[in-house]
């Protein structure tokens, strides 16, 4: 009996173990893996944010406020919204947004091609923000003479022109003229004048006497 009993049991447990063997494990579920060559935003409910122009399909994400100074480091799509941080205080058109992906997750948008959601009770005043520093080239381009000499087209000499002498300057001389011997001084005559009408008054006084 006790035999039988045994037997039942090993048969029990051995069919209990097939059973579990033959039960399929759950199959692992895959996560989904993050990848650095594509950003991802992420939005903080109720503060400002910015979203691409609906007229537009994308923009481009620039390291500071300025296209010019600053390189692009990324594109916005239409649809997606980011947090807005400030503006920047040299120039209010451009717009400091959290760009996840680069370094220090910052990025600048010009504002005309975005829309500014404002946080709590519909208003967005961004407070003003300092411009990162100007990136500095890697290298400064040199021009090499000898290249620049080959698109250089020579010119001529330009032979000046001889220098010719003035003629030489004449100097006129001016001599007194000598009176001629036969003539009376002017002088003379004006004196004899004078004495002859002296004379005169002196006669018709006497006379009148």
């Amino acid at each position: 009996m006790q035999a039988r009993k045994f037997i039942f049991l090993s048969i029990l447990l051995t069919g209990g173990m097939l059973l579990a063997l033959c039960i399929p494990s759950p199959a692992p579920a895959l996560a989904q893996q993050s990848t650095g060559s594509i950003p991802t935003v992420t939005g903080t409910p109720g503060g400002p944010m910015v979203s691409v122009d609906p007229s537009l399909q994308q923009i481009d994400v620039y390291a500071g406020p300025s296209s010019f100074n600053y390189p692009a480091i990324g594109v916005l799509l239409t649809g997606v919204k980011v947090p807005a941080l400030g503006r920047a205080r040299e120039d209010a058109d451009w717009i400091m947004i959290r760009y996840e992906g680069v370094p220090g997750s910052i990025g600048w948008v010009y504002a005309l091609y975005v829309s500014l959601i404002g946080g709590a009770g519909g208003s967005a005043i961004l407070p003003l923000m300092d411009s990162p520093p100007t990136p500095t080239p890697a290298s400064t381009p040199t021009i090499n003479p000898t290249l620049a000499a080959a698109f250089i087209a020579p010119q001529a000499a330009t032979r000046l022109s001889t220098y010719t002498a003035p003629a030489p300057l004449a100097i006129s001389n001016f001599t007194g003229q000598t009176q001629s011997p036969s003539r009376i001084p002017v002088g003379l005559l004006i004196f004899g004048f004078l004495f002859i009408g002296a004379l005169g008054v002196v006669i018709s006084f006497l006379r009148g006497r």
